[in-house]
């Protein structure tokens, strides 16, 4: 236990040696010769500094922070140095009825903090209330520090070499989703005691394998420090997801082979991503902390400033609103929270030179006291920042409250993650009705979302699978969640999963309901990388991962969660192997990525309707056709001509055809005559994926597409002998060099000693 008394001697000599200082920069800023403290309170009477030994074990003084401007309390240190550990006690009225929390008995973590030490061990003291009266309007003396955390002074310093971002366009990006600890934990060719942390995601196998896939940017799971849930503990679980922040400046320790050093491990990791091209996305957590509503911890925000921090139910300020599910919600409507935000973002798109965000419950962010408004501060904000408005920012459009729910609601500059894409291809690909519409508009980029105010498709992040749900393989091989591990009796996840056994609930021997499960898996993998928009795949998809059924895996720190490196075997190497062709050849089709909505229209000085949609006999939709429930088999035309640019060019992309059958049985298709080309070169056919041979059907030809397949064709253009090669012939046979290439390339496992 701490000896948290303080001698008047003591007293004395600190506010003798402590000078005024700054009110900015927020938190602890070490100038070369002392450390500058300032942290923001509006309502506090007194704010004291509290420092502690190397260890961060005694507190060995207290000091007052000696002003107070502008809202910000302040003081420098001449003689502290990089690794000091400190916390704050912060004085003012315990009023809860009015949105007060103040107890100076409790150590607080600097919200500005770039460094953490200790770890949280749940106690009673910890709460501002006396926690075992279950009464949060009581007031508890018991100090806090001996089962809290500390902050720690860094030096920033690092030496980042040639180091440079990769910077890949929207419209080449591809995001694969993973989690720091689960990519790594049980790969093989990592040391075992880098495994699961940042030098393990740095190590060169694990890059090379992530990098011969062909995706461009890694998007983690949260890293920002955050709270072991004391429910969960309880139950010898774990807060695996991390989605329960309590530090917006500090990587999680957990996740570094040397916990002292994760600032600079972290940084050693993204360096390692940019050497090889690969760019690292956050996903972030700005809406709630892990404080909890009126029953929950005091750890930081609620005893520094409870009423600014929190959004508070207006004439009842004692109650939080809940927004987020979680027990409170973070008041970006408040000038300071949202300086604190978006300094905490700038910092990682600097400091840390991260590429992007993808923002956990974003619909939050947006929201002003009357609602969500994508002209709210902190969308404005990010609009005209000179750094945010130049890094990836990805919305997870929807929050538990009113209005919550905002796919294609953001502003321009950002990218959604666009849950009907998932939902309408896993229910189309499982055979529902009346699914052709719904698949028409979200393989061509969600029109019906996004277009509008200049958006382009690349705002629509498909998905067919997150950490949030079923893996892809799951999706095909159980018809039901099973959460059991999860403690909660299988209450828990959500049961509209939209999936299919095809016979067998889980695993199963069966050579026909494996073979029809990997077509399906194929099939979804097909129709999100040949789709417009931004693929996002969730790691291990690409070789049929499995949970065993655990839709909500936010608890399993363990085998359900991690990536089982050692499982891969042939079914699973050939599946990684389509991915990684899936993704060559949509890099080598322009069609796929350009920055126009498809509108179908003819345009008359083109000559041609940028896109075509077919019945199986090759007759233009109708608009009966498009109303008919039944109907399960679909075919679109792609014309290359159409995505010329500038004024009187002509030639363009090459010229796709794609044919979808969701049926069980085999569906007859005509292939269609377009101007421009006689034969039709078959790239991809989900019933045939190993097939390398490149065949030419005329156009006219009837194609048997086996039932749950879908297939891509090329227009191969007409012969011009004597003639320099138009621009579709060299679009299409730059598709064709990619095929060949496609033929050839491996997945870089590096799991096998002949590897």
């Amino acid at each position: 236990m701490a000896d948290n008394s303080r001698p008047a001697s003591t007293a004395r000599v600190a506010r003798a040696r402590i000078q005024e200082g700054l009110p900015y920069p927020l938190g602890a800023t070490w100038d070369g010769l002392g450390v500058n403290f300032a942290v923001f309170s509006a309502y506090a009477t007194k704010v004291e500094l509290c420092l502690f030994d190397d260890a961060g074990e005694q507190e060995i003084e207290r000091i007052d922070l000696p002003e107070y401007t502008d809202e910000i309390w302040h003081g420098y240190l001449p003689d502290a140095r990089p690794g000091t550990i400190y916390g704050f006690r912060v004085h003012g009225p315990y009023e809860p009825e009015n949105g007060h929390r103040f107890n100076p008995n409790k150590l607080l973590i600097d919200p500005y903090a770039k460094g953490l030490v200790g770890s949280i061990t749940w106690n009673p003291a910890l709460f501002g209330y006396k926690m075992e009266t279950g009464d949060d309007l009581t007031f508890d003396d018991r100090d806090s520090a001996p089962f809290t955390r500390r902050s720690r002074v860094i030096d920033p310093a690092f030496t980042w070499g040639r180091h440079q971002k990769p910077n890949v366009p929207w419209e080449k990006t591809i995001v694969y989703e993973a989690h720091v600890k689960g990519l790594t934990k049980l790969h093989p060719k990592v040391p075992e005691k880098l495994r699961g942390t940042y030098a393990g995601l740095g190590n060169p196998d694990v890059l090379d394998y992530i990098k011969s896939l062909g995706v461009t940017s890694v998007e983690l799971l949260p890293v920002h420090s955050f709270v072991q849930d004391d429910y969960l503990q309880e139950k010898g679980l774990t807060n695996y997801w991390g989605y329960n922040t309590i530090s917006f400046f500090t990587p999680a320790r957990r996740y570094a082979a040397v916990p002292d050093f994760a600032f600079s491990e972290f940084k050693e990791m993204v360096s390692r991503l940019h050497g090889a091209g690969l760019e690292v996305i956050l996903d972030v957590v700005y809406n709630h902390t892990a404080e909890g509503n009126e029953k929950g911890p005091t750890l930081s925000f609620k005893g520094i400033d409870n009423a600014s921090y929190y959004r508070l139910l207006p004439g009842e300020a004692r109650y939080y609103i809940n927004d987020t599910g979680t027990g409170n919600t973070f008041n970006l409507s408040h000038p300071r929270v949202l300086q604190l935000v978006t300094d905490s973002l700038r910092y990682w798109a600097t400091e840390m030179q991260v590429d992007g965000f993808r923002f956990d419950l974003a619909t939050i962010l947006g929201r002003e006291p009357y609602g969500f408004d994508e002209g709210g501060g902190f969308l404005d904000t990010c609009r005209q920042d000179p750094v945010l408005n130049s890094v990836k920012l990805i919305a997870e459009p929807w929050d538990c409250g009113p209005g919550g729910y905002q796919v294609g609601g953001f502003p321009p500059g950002w990218a959604e993650w666009n849950d009907r894409f998932r939902d309408d291809v896993r229910a189309y690909w499982k055979g529902d009705a009346g699914l052709l519409p719904d698949l028409a508009s979200r393989i061509t980029g969600s029109a019906d979302k996004f277009d509008k105010r200049g958006r382009k498709p690349w705002a629509s992040v498909n998905f067919l699978t997150a950490h949030d749900g079923f893996t892809l393989h799951d999706t095909v091989a159980y018809n039901d969640k099973h959460n059991e591990a999860n403690g909660e009796n299988n209450r828990d996840g959500h049961s509209h999963n939209l999936s299919y056994n095809y016979g067998v609930e889980g695993p199963t021997d069966d050579p026909a309901i494996r073979a029809v499960r990997l077509r399906q898996m194929r099939n979804m993998l097909a129709t999100l990388f040949l789709s417009r928009g931004t693929p996002m795949l969730l790691a291990g998809d690409e070789f049929a991962r499995t949970q065993n059924g655990n839709n909500n895996a936010y608890c399993q720190d363990n085998e359900i969660s991690w990536l089982d490196w050692n499982a891969i075997g042939a079914e699973e190497r050939d599946l990684a192997e389509f991915t990684q062709r899936l993704i060559i050849l949509r890099n080598a089709l322009p069609i796929l990525s350009r920055g126009r909505f498809l509108s179908g229209r003819y345009d008359e000085d083109l000559g041609v309707k940028d896109v075509t949609w077919l019945r199986p006999d090759g007759a233009e939709m109708e608009g009966e056709n498009w109303g008919d429930g039944g109907a399960r088999a679909l075919a679109v035309l792609l014309d290359g001509r159409a995505q010329a640019t500038g004024i009187h060019r002509r030639g363009g992309d090459a010229t796709l055809l794609v044919l979808y059958n969701a049926y069980h049985d085999l569906v007859q298709f005509t292939l269609p005559e377009t101007v421009g080309g006689d034969a039709w070169t078959r790239l991809l056919d989900t019933n045939l994926p190993d097939s390398q041979a490149v065949e030419h059907f005329r156009a006219g030809d009837s194609y048997d597409v086996t039932g749950r397949s879908m297939l891509m064709f090329v227009l191969k253009p007409e012969d011009t002998p004597g003639d320099a090669p138009t621009e579709m012939e060299r679009s299409y046979q730059h598709v064709m060099q990619a095929f060949e290439r496609a033929n050839i390339e491996n997945v870089h496992f590096h799991l096998d000693a002949e590897e």
